[in-house]
């Protein structure tokens, strides 16, 4: 995730930082490496102007010079800009009570991930707000768009109207009859999109929302898309008052121009992005935190809110008698895989441990290998994952046939099986002198 402003930024800090005092020549060189870093990022040459000019003022100044440790503070300042060019804090979509019917319009160009991201949202409400939610197929041109959302509704287990497949408008407003007479609290309206803008599309939507009137308007872009996403969502916004922002693809977006620079461009706050194809895979977009994976001090807040919603206080303590034990055995170990598969792809797990993305700079976090291993094991007994000094011989070469590999990978992954174990033990018995603990490399366990 916006590896590439990662790595600049980093580089810079690194130099401010070893600077044995803080000039107003080293600062500016440091603030002009950040403008090219942020052009190279397709951000746009407005937000980068400002946001230079933010920083100057403030690094230049006396404070800065002369505090203790002025490679920090410029590093805060920094920090703060950035926070800010994200939108400061997160916002929640303003929606009515629970007893009365709320309106969700999704606007967007095709491609962008409206349908699929239309499910996302609606298994979030229904998941963390307890909402009763109804999906509206308001495409009637693109082939399949509406058999698609109906199977996005069924994966999000939440309800589908389609309406007479031929007019949007009146799809629209029977769907908030239906709606209002089966008591659901949330419609979600899925409007069509276009290879392109046009003023029949663009009429289209502006009349579903005034025929509507949606509590909230979103506009899903491609954060992938850069620049161009910014001028399509303004373009939106002229026409429909869209209230906040949805960037699809976010956890691929190696740039982050789409990002930095849409709330600056058109006023409106990125409320949610997508972070995985997976049905649950959208998540609230929380300037500060985002800030901080990006300058490379992690994100321990949502690393632990996933952890929550997946781990539970018994289970953990269950996992962590059995360590102690060196009890922990193949089936913990598949168990575990499945629970940060759970969690989201482990490449955005680990930006979210302080310096851990520094680390794995150089590692190749392959997610198929993980499958891979978790194929193995299903491929064995409940017994020789219980005990794998069982496998050997003929054992390994079945398992090996049941997961598709060679014997080899078989053993590689006992191997890694045995050294993760010993690692658990090791940290197990250091658990209660924390401050002493040496640092871990865990690329050894995640390299191909």
């Amino acid at each position: 995730m916006l590896d590439g402003i990662t790595r600049s930024l980093t580089d810079v800090f690194k130099t401010i930082s070893g600077n044995a005092k803080i000039t107003e020549n080293n600062i500016n060189k440091a603030i002009a490496d950040i403008r090219i870093a942020l052009l190279e990022a397709d951000v746009n040459i407005t937000v980068v102007r400002n946001f230079i000019n933010d920083v100057t003022e403030k690094a230049l100044g006396e404070k800065v010079i002369r505090s203790v440790n002025p490679g920090q503070q410029f590093i805060k300042i920094v920090s703060d800009e950035l926070v800010s060019i994200l939108g400061e804090k997160s916002q929640d979509l303003v929606l009515k009570p629970t007893n009365t019917l709320s309106i969700i319009l999704i606007a967007g160009l095709q491609g962008s991930g409206k349908t699929t991201t239309t499910g996302k949202l609606a298994r979030y409400l229904k998941t963390n707000d307890s909402r009763k939610v109804l999906l509206a197929a308001c495409d009637v041109y693109r082939p399949a768009a509406i058999d698609q959302l109906e199977r996005v509704a069924e994966i999000a287990e939440v309800d589908a109207f389609v309406g007479d497949r031929k007019n949007p408008i009146k799809i629209a407003k029977e769907a908030v009859k239906h709606a209002k007479r089966n008591n659901y609290d949330t419609l979600i309206l899925d409007t069509a999109g276009r290879l392109h803008i046009d003023k029949e599309m663009m009429e289209e939507v502006r009349k579903i929302s005034k025929e509507v009137k949606p509590d909230e308007t979103l506009f899903v872009a491609d954060s992938m898309t850069g620049q161009h996403a910014v001028d399509i969502a303004k373009e939106f916004n002229d026409t429909l008052a869209v209230s906040g922002i949805i960037l699809t693809k976010f956890d691929s977006d190696t740039r982050g121009g789409a990002a930095f620079s849409i709330k600056q461009i058109i006023g409106k706050p990125i409320k949610f992005v997508g972070v995985s194809e997976k049905v649950d895979g959208l998540e609230v977009f929380y300037p500060d935190r985002i800030a901080s994976r990006i300058l490379g001090m992690g994100d321990v807040v949502s690393l632990v809110e996933k952890a929550e919603k997946v781990y539970d206080e018994e289970e953990a303590a269950r996992l962590e008698k059995k360590i102690r034990k060196a009890e922990f055995n193949l089936q913990d170990f598949l168990e575990q895989l499945e629970q940060m598969s759970k969690m989201g792809p482990l490449e955005n797990l680990m930006e979210m441990i302080p310096g851990m993305k520094q680390q794995m700079q150089n590692v190749n976090i392959d997610e198929k290998q993980i499958k891979q291993q978790k194929a193995i094991i299903q491929s064995m007994t409940l017994k020789e994952r219980y005990d794998p000094r069982l496998l050997h011989g003929s054992r390994k070469r079945r398992v090996a046939r049941g997961a598709g590999v060679s014997i080899l990978q078989v053993d590689n992954l006992l191997k890694k099986f045995n050294k993760s174990k010993q690692m658990m033990k090791k940290m197990m018995k250091m658990k209660g002198n924390m401050p002493n603990m040496p640092d871990m490399d865990m690329s050894s366990l995640l390299k191909r």
